[in-house]
């Protein structure tokens, strides 16, 4: 059994004397993942005619049916996207909106997904609707109202973050969904940080779209996320990129949007074994109990509260910066990131500053090679 902490942290590259207590934005391969993304690029290299046109499909559809499998989805439900904000896009552009028609999202949805609801609302005349989340949370009850009280008649769109970006809080996107269905939405569950934190039922959450990263929580190579679609959905849906196979259907659309390194979608079926080589519910239990514990100690030395009980997270939680941060400057993006890159700086420790409301947060996340010693530099700040 591989050990967790000092001893799997070998497995990957990172850089000597900076605690990486920020997983949850960039991900880490282990470098036998970046390997075999390295021979498959060694491979199609080797022959790009042969590789590109006869053998990259049906690898492609396999590796997409292994990823198919670890969510509990038909392979055909799924197709690969560069990332989960490529998805969301690919979502966005199918929509028929209106004017008057309305997006709902929250206060904690991604900036990226954010701008993309933005940009179709200004071209169409809809409007972006967003449910108020303040910190710090009570219970899931309090999620679930936030949302259900800005659903209309003129909702078409619910954008449910299942894990929030900015601080790892999950919500209850399955009961938010019929919810949103039964009232004639569409429903959008933006995944980014669900495979591999969470254990995944996609088709049972009961959304018309799931886009979730494999590059955070899954191991895989950057540049590889997915885009899960329920069947009656698909019609009007197309990538980003039009290309040879347009109208010839989703997986076939999909997988080909033209030339590109498709290394990062094929490594996935290595990320998975080695997930599973490591055990997924250990895993995640590891990284669970790691990261509320620090979290525990650090906002009691700090006396600033967590963003929520410590149960409605998986392996990232966020808490309130002290008075003497806060210092830093106003609660805006341009104040977190400056404080963020004084902090690796500094103190060689890489964490997530958020500007959530009227203050600054630090989101810490916990991975398999992080170990409670990690967390002590943020003690000492």
């Amino acid at each position: 059994m591989i050990e967790f902490g000092a001893a799997v942290k070998r497995e990957f590259l990172l850089e000597s004397g900076v605690a990486f207590l920020n997983h949850g934005s960039f991900g880490a391969a282990p470098s036998a993942v970046l390997e075999a993304a390295e021979r498959w690029r060694q491979r199609m290299e080797a022959n790009p005619d042969l590789f590109l046109r006869e053998i990259l499909p049906g690898e492609l559809r396999e590796a997409a049916a292994e990823l198919a499998r670890f969510v509990r989805a038909r392979p055909d439900d799924v197709v690969f996207v560069d990332n989960a904000t490529a998805g969301v896009n690919a979502v966005l552009r199918a929509l028929e909106l209106r004017a008057r028609d309305e997006i709902l999202a929250t206060t904690h949805t991604y900036g990226a997904v954010r701008q993309a609801i933005r940009y179709v609302c200004d071209r169409t005349g809809a409007k972006l609707v967003e449910a108020q989340i303040t910190l710090p949370v009570a219970d899931a009850g309090i999620l679930f109202s936030a949302v259900a009280d800005r659903l209309s008649e003129r909702t078409r769109l619910a954008v449910l973050d299942h894990v929030s970006s900015p601080t790892g809080l999950i919500f209850p996107v399955a009961e938010l969904a019929a919810l949103a269905r039964a009232r004639g939405a569409h429903v959008l569950i933006d995944g980014a940080h669900g495979p591999g934190q969470l254990e995944l039922d996609v088709p049972a959450l009961g959304a018309d779209w799931y886009v979730g990263n494999c590059h955070k929580w899954l191991f895989a190579p950057r540049s590889c996320a997915f885009l899960w679609c329920r069947e009656d959905s698909k019609r009007e849906l197309h990538p980003l990129a039009i290309s040879h196979h347009y109208g010839e259907g989703f997986t076939a659309e999909f997988d080909w949007t033209g030339t590109r390194d498709f290394s990062a979608w094929l490594a996935v079926v290595d990320a998975l074994r080695f997930f599973d080589r490591l055990g997924a519910a250990r895993v995640r239990a590891y990284n669970h109990d790691l990261v509320v514990t620090a979290a525990s100690r650090i906002a009691e030395a700090w006396q600033t509260p967590l963003d929520a009980p410590a149960a409605m997270h998986g392996s990232m939680i966020a808490l309130r910066l002290p008075p003497r941060l806060q210092a830093y400057g106003p609660p805006t993006r341009d104040t977190a990131g400056r404080l963020q890159s004084a902090l690796l700086a500094e103190h060689r420790v890489a964490v997530a500053v958020m500007a959530l409301g009227d203050a600054l947060w630090a989101r810490i996340s916990g991975q398999i090679y992080n170990t409670p010693e990690d967390y002590e530099k943020l003690l000492s700040i």
